[in-house]
């Protein structure tokens, strides 16, 4: 039976059961069916959304449900989704943001609880039938059935730590006495996906079928032939008090050295959870309430709360994810092979479109397609899909791809007559309507675009280092781009499972016009004589995911060195200074990680740091991170974003501002726009102007802005 059949089945009239079953009844988030063999089905179907998400009228429709199932037991009871893309996505994140009263958070957490208890307790056999995603609330909904069925393509996971929390509605407890409670610490740790077939391994599902074998299998779970996962002698001896004892040390030592508690605090919160509680399972199950409301309502939980509303805000600009028909682009032509053009180029052919690249250089290009296949080696988990990837991704020596693409993405060095005698060259061989996009984010499109036949098709996507990692794309446009190219474009990058940020052609445009200030005010501090690895360590105490100095290695410092200047020719006397040695260092060639030397040295692609000898303290940490902000209000005051959420969220997925503060406005807002201004006005005193708040303070600051 394939998913439309099976939708089918699924909407067939049955007897309803409770006022949430009524035919046509508008905003339903759950159906409860009886057959005449005397089956109950409970189909999740939340029909304002494409997904399945638990608010506060999908729980009290379970409150419904379950007071007629606890009524009248049925012979059985089957829960699944009648959704195409799966099972459950969890809780509704949009309920949880503002909700920082302890005490009405405790009392809806409890309330929740209270209805998968009673969906456990329930004196009937149920079962679960699972496919697509099933995650958070989700999963700990299918923990409580006696059996969990999983369709080939279904993949499971407890994701909350990547919002500050852990398992809040018993999935700790659940979990980690269903399996070997080490392996459930490393999922609910971790947050990742679970295939069907890893999670049958674990006992975390009881079977994995396909879709037309649903019917025979539930018939025989209900006649009690299918039996469920049971611990073993080994999973009880892992809950021992002794053993979770030097479990939990090994798991924070792991945590620490991925997140610092002071800042995430979840981590530690769930292992402590486990470390106390784990060997009862009643025990563990209330105090899970208590700790998950304790995060619940702290500052991380909610600022990444807002941080999954941006990441959603930069998907909508997308206009879907997926191959959206707007798009209109199927092949995708790159110019240049190193590493940025070679991952683009790798990362297109993986998500599904026939990709060729070009390079005057053939090792270069022989280079590029071995680092995609390892891509594909560690991305794409099944041989026949790597295969193809591979074969999406076509050595074009002579560039002879351009002619038939859709899309052109020049990924050359960052030299404006370099990349116009490439345009010169491509333009006359770009067929109707394809777009010519340039890598660049430092020179000026307007410039690059003045020699084009149609600069309407010309705009820019800035991807950032490494591709695969790095979740923005910085779409940009200058004044004679056309709307419908520009908006092809941002299709495209949500296709590409990217977020794309929408950006004026600015120098710089958004993240690396914010970021050059702190990258050069670190380089500043080295020159007062502070220790590389001191400045590092003030800015990831900040809350930055990699130091100043060895995000500009990263970066490689030719870039850095060309972004600084173009940024400085275009803001004058107040850019910060280029300290000469960062010059010497580029000529010389170290140019940081990708040479192996630049500011510190690597040893297999390690900086090797020494250990600093003291906290470089609150002073240096603003020197640090307050011009982020100040040049973020300008950038929103000179419409290179549009609006405060844009400028958050690029800074945040594009340069790894702190997530758990929410982005630079927001942490600003934080702390007191009257308090940062104050703070720039005493450093613009003792540093010089480049410290000198930005006019755009003063609106930002107005009530209902940003």
């Amino acid at each position: 039976m394939d998913r439309d059949m099976r939708l089918a089945t699924l909407a067939r009239p049955r007897l309803a059961l409770g006022p949430f079953g009524e035919a046509g009844r508008s905003g339903r988030r759950l159906s409860l069916d009886r057959g005449d063999d005397g089956i109950a089905w409970l189909l999740l179907d939340r029909e304002d959304t494409a997904v399945n998400t638990f608010d506060a009228r999908f729980f009290e429709e379970l409150d419904a449900a379950l007071k007629a199932l606890e009524a009248d037991p049925p012979k059985a009871l089957v829960i699944r989704s009648s959704k195409p893309a799966g099972f459950a996505m969890g809780a509704d994140v949009n309920e949880f943001r503002g909700l920082t009263d302890r005490a009405e958070a405790a009392a809806r957490v409890a309330a929740a609880n209270a209805l998968y208890d009673r969906l456990e307790r329930l004196a009937t056999a149920k079962i679960a039938v699972i496919h697509g995603t099933c995650a958070g609330g989700g999963t700990e909904l299918v923990l409580c059935c006696d059996l969990r069925l999983a369709i080939a393509d279904a993949s499971l996971s407890l994701p909350e730590i990547r919002l500050g929390l852990h398992p809040g509605l018993g999935g700790t407890a659940r979990l980690s006495h269903l399996i070997d409670p080490v392996q459930a610490m490393t999922l609910m740790l971790t947050g990742g996906d679970v295939s069907a077939r890893r999670a049958k391994r674990l006992g975390l599902v009881d079977a994995v079928i396909e879709e037309r074998h649903v019917e025979n299998a539930l018939a025989a779970a209900i006649a009690g032939k299918l039996a469920p996962h049971r611990p073993g002698w080994r999973d009880r001896a892992l809950r021992t008090r002794p053993v979770r004892m030097l479990a939990a040390w090994q798991m924070r030592r792991k945590a620490d050295a991925k997140a610092r508690p002071e800042h995430y605090p979840a981590p530690q919160a769930l292992i402590h959870l486990w470390e106390e509680h784990g060997g009862d399972r009643a025990a563990m199950l209330e105090a899970e309430r208590a700790s998950f409301t304790d995060l619940l309502t702290g500052d991380t939980a909610q600022a990444l709360f807002r941080v999954f509303a941006l990441r959603g805000h930069l998907r909508a600009r997308s206009r879907g994810t997926g191959h959206d028909p707007g798009h209109g682009i199927a092949h995708v032509h790159v110019v240049g092979a190193g590493v940025m053009g070679g991952e683009i180029a790798a990362w297109c052919a993986l998500k599904g479109f026939r990709v060729t690249f070009t390079d005057p250089d053939l090792s270069a290009m022989g280079k590029a397609y071995a680092a995609a296949c390892k891509l594909y080696e560690r991305q794409i988990p099944r041989p026949p899909e790597r295969i193809a990837a591979r074969d999406r991704l076509i050595w074009d020596p002579r560039g002879a791809g351009a002619a038939q693409a859709d899309l052109v993405i020049e990924a050359a060095p960052e030299k404006p007559e370099l990349k116009r005698r490439i345009y010169f060259d491509l333009e006359p061989r770009l067929k109707a309507g394809a777009i010519l996009a340039t890598n660049t984010s430092s020179l000026s499109l307007k410039s690059l675009a003045e020699p084009l036949k149609r600069p309407q098709n010309f705009l820019a996507l800035h991807f950032f280092n490494p591709v695969s990692r790095m979740p923005l794309v910085e779409v940009a446009r200058h004044d004679a781009t056309a709307d419908a190219a520009f908006d092809r474009a941002l299709a495209f990058t949500g296709a590409l499972a990217k977020l794309p940020a929408p950006v004026a052609a600015a120098p710089g445009f958004l993240v690396n016009r914010v970021l050059m200030p702190y990258l050069l005010e670190a380089l500043t501090l080295l020159d007062e004589g502070l220790a590389r690895e001191a400045v590092d360590e003030a800015a990831e105490a900040f809350g930055m995911p990699m130091g100043p100095i060895e995000l500009a290695d990263q970066v490689g410092l030719d870039i850095c060195l060309a972004v600084a200047r173009t940024l400085g020719e275009a803001q004058g006397s107040s850019a910060p200074a280029i300290p000469r040695w960062l010059e010497e260092k580029v000529e010389k060639g170290e140019l940081g990680r990708k040479t192996g030397a630049g500011l510190y040295a690597y040893r297999n692609g390690k900086a090797q740091k020494d250990r600093p000898k003291a906290p470089a303290g609150p002073q240096i940490t603003d020197r640090l991170i307050l011009p982020m902000l100040n040049t973020t209000v300008a950038c929103l005051r000179e419409g290179v974003v549009a609006d405060a959420d844009t400028a958050d969220a690029g800074m945040i997925f594009g340069a790894g501002f702190a997530p758990f503060r929410g982005g630079p406005l927001a942490y600003a807002r934080a702390r007191g726009i009257a308090h940062v201004v104050e703070r720039l006005d005493e450093l613009a005193k003792a540093h010089g102007p480049r410290f000198a708040p930005d006019a755009g303070w003063e609106a930002l600051g107005e009530p209902g802005t940003g």
